[in-house]
């Protein structure tokens, strides 16, 4: 029988996936714990707001996990992006996982929900070796749990720090050819459908799910985010030169998503699992088109200023 009532510590809390979770959690009437760094943070203060338990802690303080993980039952487990200048730091990522796994197993937590990076084919994508290693880490662990590997994120149009995507002057820069596919899902499914696992842990253990909300091509994306927002906006394809010139990583990612076909997620069997997964209009409708707007017309003032 599984501890339904019982506490989960969502990792990440204040970050996209884990501040969604937590609050998917919340609105099904489970306890959660946030593990923030800073308690004073206006993140974290909304969420103690919204009924969460704070704990503070830190996934490069290990000492500070036991503490935080104390009496749960179930741990939604995001370790922070490991990225920089020379590329993704493989070694921090995976070292940070998994001395969570492993205090986690040893405070006897039942259920553990993670969540990477899709999959393309056989090959390694950008991002996924430190992802892959937390992942075997979490099956070596002997608890129940689930794999969440999402594509990218709709969010991703908000970027603006990213070697790739977010929109500048008017264009959307991304690998994906032009033609398509390209697979999104909004980040609030990521957290809906982390709480059917929670809610559901006998059903859900053991599965690797590929999540994707919507699958089309980049230009009708940017078509669409046109008409939604009053700006317009077209999509620049990357080309293999300028993959590279970004640095290794982007270039083999380039190069992969041709060979591949791009994301393995298959949209129609998420969609049978969770009904109400969001379809990219659905997204823009909702929230996406009002938070681009705001980033467009603050940058086309600053250019007429």
């Amino acid at each position: 029988m599984s501890p339904q009532h019982n506490l989960i510590l969502v990792t990440g809390a204040t970050g996209k996936q884990g501040g969604v979770t937590a609050r998917r959690l919340l609105a099904d009437g489970r306890a959660v714990r946030a593990l923030v760094r800073d308690a004073q943070s206006p993140a974290a203060r909304e969420l103690a707001a919204a009924g969460a338990e704070l704990a503070v802690g830190d996934f490069d303080a290990p000492e500070t996990l036991p503490a935080a993980l104390a009496g749960v039952s179930g741990l939604f487990l995001v370790p922070p992006a490991a990225y920089g200048p020379k590329g993704w730091d493989v070694e921090l990522e995976a070292a940070r996982g998994e001395a969570v796994v492993d205090a986690a197993r040893a405070a006897g937590v039942w259920q553990i929900v993670f969540t990477g990076i899709a999959s393309m084919g056989d090959d390694v994508s950008w991002g996924a070796r430190g992802k892959k290693r937390i992942e075997d880490a979490v099956i070596a662990s002997g608890v129940r749990y689930t794999l969440l590997r999402p594509v990218r994120f709709m969010e991703n149009y908000l970027l603006r720090t990213s070697p790739v995507d977010g929109i500048f002057d008017g264009v959307h820069r991304h690998l994906f050819p032009a033609e398509g596919p390209m697979k999104v899902i909004a980040v609030a499914d990521i957290g809906d459908i982390a709480g059917l696992a929670f809610a559901d842990p006998d059903r859900f253990h053991g599965r690797v799910l590929e999540l994707a909300g919507d699958v089309l091509v980049p230009p009708a994306a940017a078509a669409a985010i046109s008409a939604a927002t009053g700006h317009q906006v077209r999509y620049h394809e990357v080309t293999e030169a300028e993959a590279d010139a970004l640095g290794e990583e982007i270039g083999n990612t380039w190069r992969l998503m041709r060979h591949t076909g791009g994301w393995l997620a298959d949209v129609d069997e998420i969609r049978e699992m969770h009904p109400g997964l969001r379809t990219f209009d659905t997204w823009l409708a909702e929230t996406g088109a009002a938070q681009i707007k705001v980033l467009l017309d603050h940058e086309n003032a600053r250019v007429a200023g």
